[in-house]
C-alpha cells in the first residue's frame, strides 16, 4: 500500500504569476538560467527529471493560481499574496482561462511513468483539479451569471487576513489596506460581467451583501483596533470608508438595476454535472444511476428514522418527537462552554475505542460565528491553512441568536442547537470529523493534495472526500457504541442524513432535470422532515452548489470503500488502521485513494 513518507523534497520557487518560458524550457529540453535541466542530452526521460519538471510546474501553477484568488492563499497559510485583490476584469479571467490550459499542456508533456510513485498519483489529482477550474471559468461561469462571485471573494479576502493572529496587527492592517483598495474595482467588474442572472442569484447576493456591509461597518474596525500605527488606522478608516461606499453602491445596483433584468438560468445542465463530478470527484457513474442510488438511500434512511421515532415515542409522530428533542436546549449564553465541554468526551471515546489517530493535543476552540456568516451556516469549522505556521488554532463557529431579535426567532435558532443534535454536530466538525482530518492534512508533504482542494467551486471547498468523512463520522461513532444505543442521537443522525439526501437528489433534479426552486424547497420539507426556513435556505444554496451531494456521495463512497477493504484484509482488518491509512492520503477523491488501499480499479460506489 501506497503511504506518503514524512518529508517533503526541497523545490524551487519559480516567481510570477505565469505558467512561463523557464518551465516551458525545461520540459522541451533546453534550460534557462536558473532552471532545471528535466531531459537528459538524449531527450530520454529519467525519474529525477520528471520530478523535477513536476515539481516546478506545482509551485509555477499554483502560484498562478493564487495571484488570481488571493484570498484562498492567505486561508491555506500562504502569505506572499496577502497585499493581493484582482479585479477580476473580463481580461483577468480570460487570463487565467490561458494560463490554466497551458498548464495542462505542459502537464501532459512530462513522462508520467518516469515520476516517482507519489508525483504520479499527484499529477493525476492536479490534472483532475484543472480541468474541474477550467469547467468553472469556461462553461459553469458563476462569474458571468453570478453577482455574489465577486461580493464573496471580497469578504473572504478581507476576513482570511482578520481571522486569526498570523502576524502582528499592524503588517496585517497594512495588507487589509492594500486589499480593501481594490475593492471598488472587483465590484465594477461585476456591473460589467454579470448581464442577467438567474433571479435567486441576484437575491442571495443582496443578503450577503447587506451582511457584508455590517461586516465592513464593525467587525473589520474591531479586528484591527489594537494597531498602534496611527498613520496606518488613518489610511484604513479612509479606505474602508471607500470599500463601504463601493458596497452601498453596489447593493443599491443589485436592487434596482440588476434586479429587474434577473431572468436567467441557474441549471448548469447535465453535461457540465457529469463533468464537474468527474474532474472534482472522479465519478463518472451516469446521473439517472446516480439518482436512483440517492433515492433508494431516502427511503431507507426514511424507514430507520420512523422506526427510531417510535423506540422513542411510539405515540407521537416522527415530527413530534424531533420537535420534544429539539426543546432540550441551552440558553444562549451556555451554549458555546457546552459545546466546548464536549470535545473532551469524544477525543477520549475516539482514543479510547481505536477510532482514529488524533495528531494533536490541542482541541478547537468553541466560538462564535463570525457575523458575516452567521446568516449562512449554524456551525462550521475553521482550521488554520495546511501551510499556515504562525496560527496554529482551530476555531469551531457556532451561530448564536442576535440580541435585537425577537423571542421567538431566537427560541427557533436555540432549538437548532439542542443538546441532542450538538453532539452529532461536534462529531461532524470535530471529533473525529474535519478537525482530526485536518491535523493529518498538516502532516502530508505533498504540495498537490494539500492545496488541490483551492481549486473547487464555489468557494475553494473540500469535496466528497471533506465533508463524506465527517458525514461518515457521525453514523460510524454510533456504530462502534457512543451514546451507548440512545435512541435520540440515533434520530438526530438519521434526520441530518435525511437532510444530506435531500441535497444530493435536489441538487441533480435541479440542474440536470428541470426542477424549480419552489419543487426543492417542496422536497425539503416533504421527504426531508425540514421546516420551512430550512428547506428555503437548503434549496438556494443548490442553486449556486450544484454539487453539494458531495456528503452523501462520500459517505456512501467510505462506506463500500471500508467494506471492500475488510474483505481484503480478513481478519488482519483493524478500523484505526483503516481510518490513519485513509486520512493519510489528503483529500484527493475517494477514486484515487480506493485504487490505491485496495490495488484494483473497482468502482468507488
Amino acid at each position: 500500500m501506497f503511504k506518503v513518507k514524512r518529508s517533503e523534497p526541497g523545490r524551487r520557487r519559480i516567481s510570477g504569476p505565469g505558467i512561463g518560458l523557464g518551465l516551458a524550457l525545461i520540459l522541451a529540453g533546453g534550460a534557462a538560467p536558473g532552471t532545471w535541466t528535466a531531459m537528459t542530452r538524449n531527450d530520454s526521460p529519467s525519474v529525477n527529471s520528471a520530478d523535477h519538471a513536476y515539481n516546478a510546474l506545482v509551485d509555477e501553477f499554483f502560484d498562478g493560481f493564487f495571484h488570481f484568488y488571493p484570498g484562498r492563499a492567505t486561508r491555506a497559510g500562504l502569505h506572499q499574496y496577502d497585499a493581493e485583490l484582482p479585479a477580476y476584469s473580463r481580461h483577468d479571467i480570460e487570463g487565467e482561462i490561458a494560463r490554466s490550459q497551458r498548464a495542462l499542456e505542459l502537464l501532459a508533456h512530462i513522462p508520467t511513468q518516469a515520476l516517482s510513485r507519489p508525483n504520479r498519483f499527484d499529477a493525476r489529482l492536479l490534472e483532475s483539479s484543472i480541468r474541474g477550474h477550467l469547467l468553472n471559468l469556461e462553461n459553469i461561469r458563476l462569474w458571468e451569471n453570478s453577482p455574489a462571485y465577486y461580493n464573496t471573494i471580497i469578504s473572504g479576502a478581507l476576513f482570511s487576513l482578520v481571522q486569526r493572529d498570523y502576524a502582528p496587527v499592524d503588517e496585517r492592517l497594512k495588507r487589509l489596506i492594500a486589499r480593501e483598495r481594490l475593492v471598488p474595482a472587483v465590484l465594477e467588474s461585476a456591473r460589467q460581467n454579470v448581464s442577467n442572472p438567474p433571479a435567486v442569484f441576484t437575491d442571495i447576493a443582496i443578503h450577503q451583501v447587506k451582511s457584508e456591509i455590517s461586516f465592513l461597518q464593525n467587525d473589520l474596525p474591531l479586528a484591527v483596533a489594537g494597531a498602534r500605527d496611527a498613520a496606518g488606522m488613518a489610511e484604513f478608516q479612509k479606505v474602508n470608508g471607500q470599500a463601504i461606499e463601493a458596497y452601498q453602491s453596489y447593493l443599491a445596483y443589485l436592487q434596482n438595476d440588476l434586479t429587474p433584468r434577473s431572468h436567467g438560468e441557474f441549471a448548469i445542465g447535465a453535461a457540465n454535472f457529469q463533468k464537474k463530478l468527474l474532474y472534482d470527484e472522479m465519478v463518472s457513474m451516469r446521473l439517472d444511476k446516480l439518482l436512483a442510488l440517492g433515492e433508494h438511500e431516502l427511503r431507507k434512511t426514511q424507514a430507520a428514522y420512523i422506526e427510531t421515532a417510535k423506540l422513542i415515542d411510539a405515540s407521537k409522530t416522527p415530527a413530534e418527537v424531533l420537535n420534544s428533542l429539539s426543546l432540550d436546549h441551552p440558553d444562549a449564553d451556555k451554549v458555546i462552554p457546552e459545546t466546548q465541554a464536549l470535545m473532551a468526551g469524544l477525543r477520549k471515546f475516539v482514543v479510547s475505542h481505536n477510532i482514529a489517530t488524533i495528531q494533536s493535543s490541542q482541541d478547537p476552540r468553541v466560538v462564535e460565528t463570525p457575523a458575516f456568516m452567521r446568516a449562512l451556516t449554524a456551525a462550521s469549522m475553521d482550521t488554520p491553512g495546511p501551510y499556515e505556521e504562525a496560527s496554529s488554532e482551530a476555531f469551531f463557529n457556532v451561530t448564536l441568536p442576535e440580541n435585537e431579535w425577537s423571542d421567538a426567532r431566537k427560541e427557533q435558532l436555540l432549538r437548532s442547537l439542542n443538546r441532542t443534535g450538538m453532539i452529532i454536530t461536534a462529531i461532524h466538525e470535530a471529533f473525529p470529523g474535519h478537525y482530526v482530518q485536518f491535523l493529518w492534512l498538516k502532516q502530508i508533504p505533498s504540495k498537490t493534495r494539500r492545496l488541490a482542494g483551492a481549486l473547487h467551486e464555489p468557494w475553494g471547498e473540500v469535496g466528497s472526500n471533506g465533508e463524506g468523512w465527517a458525514h461518515y463520522c457521525e453514523q460510524m461513532m454510533l456504530e462502534q457504541g457512543y451514546g451507548e444505543g440512545d435512541p435520540k442521537l440515533l434520530l438526530m443522525q438519521l434526520h441530518g442524513a435525511l437532510l444530506r439526501i435531500c441535497r444530493y437528489i435536489v441538487g441533480i433534479r435541479m440542474h440536470t432535470r428541470g426542477m424549480t426552486l419552489q419543487e426543492g424547497i417542496d422536497y425539503f420539507n416533504k421527504e426531508g422532515y425540514t421546516e420551512q426556513v430550512t428547506a428555503e435556505q437548503e434549496a438556494r444554496r443548490g442553486t449556486m452548489d450544484p454539487t453539494y451531494l458531495v456528503y452523501t456521495l462520500g459517505k456512501l463512497q467510505i462506506l463500500k470503500l471500508r467494506e471492500d477493504y475488510r474483505k481484503k484484509e480478513g481478519h488482519y482488518f483493524n478500523l484505526r488502521e483503516f481510518h490513519d491509512s485513509f486520512l493519510s492520503y489528503g483529500n484527493p477523491p475517494i477514486q484515487m485513494i480506493r485504487e490505491d488501499m485496495l490495488g484494483d480499479k473497482t468502482p468507488a460506489l
